[in-house]
């Protein structure tokens, strides 16, 4: 039998395309897996084991919360063959508690080796806290900078679940258990009570600075008004030490640390412990090259942290409109 010849052709054609289609599909799918693996490996702190001499960048964003993997990766910088750190700060605050946890730790690390803070966008209240812990302070022009105050929210449903027709009844061994709640009228023993615990955060806060800055009782007064300040504005205050970037911070650390010249930045990560949240997704959106979608995911998760936070917290509110 005879074949037909456009037939044989179009056999042929068609064959050649299965092949190549599957060929393209491979490499596409390599290339997936690799991005994935890459990603993956940045997100479980792979570049965390970084050996010789260099100078180690730690940054500091979202919300602060004295976190176990920030605490860890504080604890493995100190003890690597890093030089000197530059702690990247972007924060709009967070705990108290937290901040005060990561504070410590940082002065534990600067007892190690020289630490300085860079301010990129904000270090502000718990995230301030935090870069009165380097031994200098690095500012941008226009960062914001300060907001030195404590506050404590308690959302109350009172009249609405009265407008509603429900009453909730709680059987307490004195008056101040468990207040002020949700549920109930704030009664001014329970608004007295919170705020002999807010004004000792804040007292502890201004003494912090205080003595870190090394600021009189005139100079702490004008700064310790719960407002922020830019960099240029933060300079006459004595909140910062210098503006600049990270360059400025490296040639201090050359000029006074004694640092060696032409280390090599090498930035540390810390783990994500495996969860995959609004976090890590943006760390794989960066990975994969979609940086917008990375910062956009980056703030959508410090906007729900906060809303989570509980307790006395230290952080600026007017950062979650940037």
């Amino acid at each position: 039998m005879a074949v037909n010849p456009v037939s044989a052709d179009y056999l042929v054609d068609r064959s050649r395309l299965r092949r190549k289609l599957s060929f393209w599909r491979v490499v596409a799918i390599l290339a997936v897996l690799l991005a994935l693996g890459a990603a993956g490996y940045r997100l479980a702190g792979g570049r965390n084991s970084i050996s010789g001499d260099h100078i180690a960048r730690v940054t500091l964003s979202g919300v602060i919360t004295g976190d176990r993997a920030t605490i860890d990766l504080l604890e493995r910088v100190g003890n690597s063959n890093a030089k000197a750190v530059l702690l990247n700060i972007s924060s709009p605050g967070g705990t108290t508690t937290g901040a005060e946890a990561i504070y410590e730790d940082i002065r534990r690390l600067a007892a190690k080796k020289p630490v300085v803070a860079v301010v990129q966008g904000m270090a502000a209240s718990g995230a301030y806290i935090a870069a009165l812990g380097a031994d200098r302070i690095v500012a941008q022009q226009n960062s914001l900078v300060g907001s030195i105050g404590v506050l404590v929210q308690i959302p109350n449903f009172a009249k609405l679940m009265e407008q509603v027709g429900v009453n909730v009844e709680t059987i307490k061994s004195t008056p101040l258990k468990a207040s002020p709640n949700t549920f109930e009228p704030v009664t001014p023993e329970a608004r007295e009570a919170m705020s002999s615990i807010v004004l000792d955060s804040y007292d502890w806060f201004r003494n912090l600075v205080r003595e870190r800055r090394k600021l009189d009782d005139k100079e702490l007064a004008a700064v310790a008004n719960g407002r922020v300040f830019t960099g240029r504005q933060s300079i006459g205050l004595k909140l910062v030490d210098e503006l600049g970037n990270e360059r400025t911070a490296i040639a201090w650390l050359e000029k006074e640390k004694n640092v060696p010249k032409d280390l090599r930045v090498r930035e540390w990560r810390r783990s994500t412990g495996g969860t995959f949240g609004l976090t890590s997704a943006a760390w794989l959106a960066s990975a994969l090259g979609f940086e917008s979608v990375s910062r956009n995911l980056a703030t959508m998760q410090t906007a729900a942290e906060v809303r989570m936070l509980d307790g006395l917290v230290a952080v600026w509110h007017g950062a979650l409109g940037e």
